[in-house]
């Protein structure tokens, strides 16, 4: 059985991709449930060690997690984990995304198409996709999944500066990094299905409103993580 495998931007040679994508996600996981707690070093050898694989991966792991906001990398000391949001952070961050997600999902709806509505609903079944049971694991798979979601949207409203000020910060690992909880999945799903419901009406004003609403509940969920 051939084996995929990954190559560098001269085409050579890397090593299987299943191994990088394995390294990757485990690391991640590491990070979102906390094992690796905020603001602690990283250190590539005894991580290596763990996962029982070369340094390499690990490295290519951290620097895809650094581009993803989890990892910071300084001069001389080598990989962190981000800090954890403060409150004024995660009350900032909300209040960014009330001014621009919003609108953004009105101008999606008025600007939709049959196929970028199709990417959406692709995008939103994907967080249903899963059959394993509820747990951190599942957890933060949906979180990398509403991430996918709501980018399509920005996508889909074709405004690239607005797209990427929304990326630059990273923000459904940070916000669901903050706490575990069951009923953020299952509540999201709701509020995603009333802006679909919206999409597939043509109702920009619903659109607005529906992604409102879902922003707004999503911070009153997890603020309780600062009680």
């Amino acid at each position: 059985m051939a084996v995929t495998t990954d190559r560098d931007h001269k085409g050579g040679f890397v090593r299987p991709s299943s191994i990088s994508e394995s390294v990757h996600e485990q690391i991640y996981e590491r990070i979102m449930s906390l094992e690796i707690p905020p603001g602690a070093r990283i250190p590539i050898d005894r991580l290596a060690r763990e996962l029982n694989v070369s340094q390499t991966p690990v490295r290519d792991a951290l620097t895809r997690l650094e581009r993803e906001g989890l990892v910071r990398k300084a001069h001389l000391i080598g990989y962190s984990a981000s800090p954890q949001l403060t409150q004024k952070e995660f009350d900032d961050l909300y209040r960014f995304r009330l001014m621009l997600e919003p609108e953004s999902a009105r101008q999606a709806c008025l600007k939709l198409t049959s196929e970028t509505l199709d990417r959406i609903e692709s995008a939103a079944a994907d967080m249903e996709k899963d059959e394993q049971p509820v747990g951190r694991s599942r957890y933060y798979r949906f979180a990398r999944a509403d991430a996918h979601f709501h980018d399509e949207i920005l996508k889909a409203a074709d405004n690239e500066f607005v797209r990427q000020a929304l990326n630059d910060q990273h923000i459904h690992l940070h916000i669901f990094r903050l706490m575990f909880h069951s009923r953020v999945t299952q509540e999201a799903l709701e509020e995603h299905e009333r802006l679909l419901a919206a999409f597939r009406a043509g109702d920009a004003d619903a659109a607005y409103q529906a992604m409102y609403d879902h922003i707004e509940r999503s911070r009153d969920r997890l603020a309780a993580a600062f009680e």
